[in-house]
């Protein structure tokens, strides 16, 4: 999905909301722990229910990996059933990858390629490594590179504010030389919605690059002052919202509660819009 697309997406649904499909099944409702499939049917009742509601949907790579084998079949599955929709969506990796450029590549064709059993549109980005450990994921048209660059955990203080040319700090370093990576129709940065006061400062350095803003709801993160300081004419957010929508109920009822909290986000999404 181009910049266009996802821009024509993102006012038709008048939302900017993604949806983290982090698949606990612990957090799972119960008849559906144990169920053949369980993960992808848990997961096509939350989007079902909330499609007209957001922009995108994000699995963390994690949470699938972490069940083996069975857990890439769920996500193969859940994949197969976005692409068969009617309703387009914007598909996130949360995968944070980032290696040598042969290994990058190997990464990019897993995730990204159109013929894989995946072909998600993005891929979250580690940018530690440089130049040639980012670039062999820009090379598939349509798809997009998502650069950490400010996030949301504690320890984020280890080494993203740290001086590196007098006031500038880490991350506003990763920002500037990254942009010779890629560009606005191919790259976008990861920014914590508990950073939101900082956001000033991230446009200041990429004023219209989109950013993928995760911590509001469960991580106490604001949309409002999200929006106050990173909001673009053209929108420029994608806003995500894991734990707060998909385990607003763990019974029977929780595909139309994670309906009902997607919608809240929703209108307040469309009022700013």
């Amino acid at each position: 999905m181009n910049r266009k697309e996802l821009i024509d997406l993102i006012y038709a649904r008048r939302s900017f909301l993604c949806v983290g499909l982090d698949v606990d099944k612990k957090k799972m409702p119960e008849h559906l722990r144990d169920a053949e499939d369980g993960v992808f049917l848990f997961n096509k009742a939350i989007i079902d229910a909330t499609i007209d509601y957001c922009a995108a949907y994000k699995p963390n790579l994690a949470f699938y990996e972490a069940m083996g084998i069975e857990g890439l079949v769920q996500l193969k599955k859940t994949m197969e059933y976005l692409h068969g929709l009617d309703k387009p969506v914007f598909t996130i990796a949360d995968a944070k990858r980032g290696d040598i450029g042969n290994t990058s590549q190997q990464y990019a064709k897993a995730f990204l390629d159109p013929e894989g059993d995946f072909n998600f549109d993005a891929l979250t980005i580690a940018p530690y490594m440089g130049a040639d450990s980012v670039q062999p994921f820009t090379v598939y048209e349509g798809k997009w590179v998502i650069l950490l660059a400010l996030t949301s955990n504690k320890g984020a203080f280890d080494f993203q504010f740290l001086p590196v040319d007098g006031d500038k700090k880490l991350f506003e370093q990763v920002l500037e030389t990254s942009k010779q990576w890629g560009n606005e129709e191919n790259m976008m940065y990861v920014v914590g919605a508990t950073k939101a006061d900082m956001l000033t400062q991230v446009r200041s350095i990429v004023p219209d690059s989109f950013l993928l803003v995760p911590g509001v709801g469960a991580q106490g993160g604001s949309l409002e002052e999200v929006c106050k300081y990173g909001l673009t004419k053209e929108c420029g957010l994608l806003v995500n919202s894991s734990r707060g929508i998909i385990y607003a109920s763990n019974g029977p009822d929780f595909a139309e509660r994670a309906a009902e909290e997607a919608r809240k986000l929703q209108q307040q999404m469309a009022a700013v819009l």
